[in-house]
């Protein structure tokens, strides 16, 4: 069975190889020991009930059956207030010129902090062999469990940052061709030290003043706003929680940025709470499967689980699946029923 719960200190060696697999170009999981063990200590601490105004609620994805950390997903609160969060912003610019009896649109790309104060999801991954169906989307809507079950935790904006392309090489044609222009670093060492060290320098490098689009290249021009080729199935995932596209693309690659309002997420939407009791005997082939979480921030755990619902709104489910989740006879729960998956190979980055 597979559980999501919180980080603890003991997933640091399953998270360094997570990172390994991972590759290179995820801010949110360097392969970094220290950057690991602050996450997590700030997980904790969120967890705990003793948040910051940014805070940090990550949590994995756990085989039952091995102890195996193999998944990760993450909440980031109040993004931009302790260091500055950037993001490009794609307008447009009309000038107009009655002597020569014209009008023209420019697209450009301004440096803004439009995202201060949001919550972010992100640091979404799947082990390749745990890429079956259900299992992507079961990391993905768990954390807008979370959200229901924690509303006040969270901002009234929610938003994801996804991945940019990038060639067989791990080098982005954005990067190369705006961002390597004011930094004397490649791409890779640039996500480095934004992960490890903070983004100030970019406020202390970038141009403020905006960009104009056409003047790029072609090939810069083509990946604004397109996602790493792992990250489209997770960007699909989220448009049909009910994420927009408005404009926002990162800074370094010029992946997109979506983003909703808390209560307006499916999931957040679509969840209930019920009492939870046990099944007695077989199943009578009325079962379906549920994302139930168990409630309680300072011990959270969620299951894909199959369940059933009796006329009396009480949900059943079988004894081990109620141990897993760490809970007693005529708990309260919340959950959401799981949709029909299509196969998610590729969908395990965000």
């Amino acid at each position: 069975m597979l559980i999501i719960r919180p980080c603890q200190p003991g997933d640091l060696n399953d998270l360094m190889h997570i990172s390994a697999v991972v590759g290179r170009g995820m801010t949110s999981m360097p392969a970094d020991e220290a950057a690991w063990k602050s996450k997590i200590a700030a997980s904790q601490k969120a967890f705990a009930g003793k948040a910051d105004a940014s805070s940090t609620y990550f949590m994995v994805l756990e085989d039952n059956q091995t102890g195996q950390v193999v998944g990760t997903t993450a909440i980031y609160t109040g993004i931009g207030l302790s260091q500055p969060f950037y993001s490009y912003k794609v307008s447009t610019l009309v000038s107009s010129s009655q002597q020569l009896d014209m009008i023209r649109q420019a697209k450009v790309l301004s440096m803004v902090n439009d995202y201060t104060g949001a919550t972010e999801i992100g640091s979404l991954f799947l082990l390749p062999e745990y890429r079956k169906p259900g299992v992507g989307k079961f990391l993905s809507r768990a954390r807008f469990l979370l959200m229901a079950d924690f509303p006040h935790l969270f901002a009234d904006t929610v938003m994801a940052e996804l991945r940019g392309w990038q060639d067989e090489n791990g080098n982005s044609p954005l990067w190369q061709h705006l961002g390597h222009k004011f930094f004397a670093m490649d791409f890779q060492e640039a996500v480095r030290t934004a992960a490890l060290e903070g983004s100030q320098f970019i406020s202390d490098m970038m141009p403020k003043y905006p960009i104009y689009i056409d003047l790029l290249p072609e090939a810069a021009r083509d990946v604004i706003g397109k996602p790493h080729d792992s990250s489209a199935p997770a960007l699909n995932m989220l448009k049909k929680e009910g994420f927009q596209f408005t404009g926002y693309v990162d800074l370094f690659d010029g992946g997109p940025s979506v983003q909703i309002a808390r209560d307006e997420i499916h999931t957040v939407q679509e969840s209930r709470t019920a009492e939870v009791t046990t099944v007695k005997g077989t199943s009578n082939g009325q079962q379906q499967e549920y994302i139930i979480s168990n409630g309680e921030l300072a011990n959270y755990r969620l299951a894909l689980t199959p369940a059933s619902i009796d006329s009396k709104g009480q949900l059943h489910l079988a004894a081990e699946n109620l141990d897993a989740l760490q809970l007693q006879e005529q708990a309260q729960v919340r959950y959401v029923e799981a949709r029909k998956a299509r196969p998610e190979s590729n969908a395990q980055v965000a």
